[in-house]
């Protein structure tokens, strides 16, 4: 953990490079409670998983007009951070023990990133428990990741012609050459809607191949990308 914050810092990325528009609020909603759904299953991790939402698709749907994401009050949002996952070679790790909760100082530097205080709580208490001592570690780590990352234009893309998975997993290894095609997974509707990007880590924080669950549809598979901005 404290090496990928490390390699992070040295990255010249310019900050909240996958929103459109965004300022954090100067006030924050309240950080909600978040109780597990399930026994705490502390799990050997075996790698980690970083899951993007596209938010047009995302606001689409929601009933949450009125949240940062989907209101427009303060700001437009592309590609936005679902999560870090920790992964393990069976069922993943989940709820582990914890009596930390995040604090409106350790989420606000990152609603850029994932704008919404309630999934914030989540994150860190369903994924981030079981692989950091405390909340602000945890999104730093997720931070240090999301900023290593060139998001292509999906506007532009979604008007490509025949558009597949496999023309988003190129665009995105063209931005990102460290990056092959099997190690971008892609989330989608029943019908076909682009829902998430996720991106597979080894347990050293590099690319590595995605499995099956987790690369979705194959490269040949038709894909529509809602733009709704």
């Amino acid at each position: 953990m404290k090496a990928l914050l490390a390699i992070a810092a040295l990255l010249p990325v310019p900050a909240f490079a996958q929103a459109y528009q965004c300022a954090p609020p100067a006030r924050i909603e309240p950080i909600p409670r978040i109780e597990a759904d399930a026994p705490p299953r502390p799990s050997p991790i075996s790698g980690y998983t970083l899951s993007a939402s596209w938010s047009p698709d995302y606001c689409k749907t929601s009933r949450d007009t009125a949240s940062m994401q989907c209101s427009g009050r303060d700001g437009r949002f592309g590609f936005v951070l679902h999560g870090l996952w920790p992964e393990s070679r069976g069922p993943y790790p989940q709820w582990c023990a914890t009596r930390l909760a995040p604090t409106p100082a350790d989420v606000r530097p990152h609603l850029c990133m994932t704008p919404s205080t309630r999934l914030l709580a989540h994150e860190w208490t369903k994924h981030g428990s079981c692989m950091a001592k405390t909340p602000a570690q945890y999104y730093r780590a997720a931070n240090a990741l999301w900023r290593s990352i060139r998001w292509f234009d999906a506007d532009r893309l979604s008007r490509k012609q025949d558009l597949t998975a496999g023309d988003l997993r190129q665009e995105f290894v063209r931005l990102n050459p460290a990056w092959k095609p099997e190690q971008v997974g892609v989330k989608v509707s029943r019908t076909g809607w682009l829902r998430e990007v996720q991106l597979c880590y080894s347990r050293r924080f590099l690319p590595e191949r995605c499995d099956r669950g987790h690369f979705g549809p194959a490269d040949g598979a038709k894909l529509k990308i809602w733009r709704g901005l």
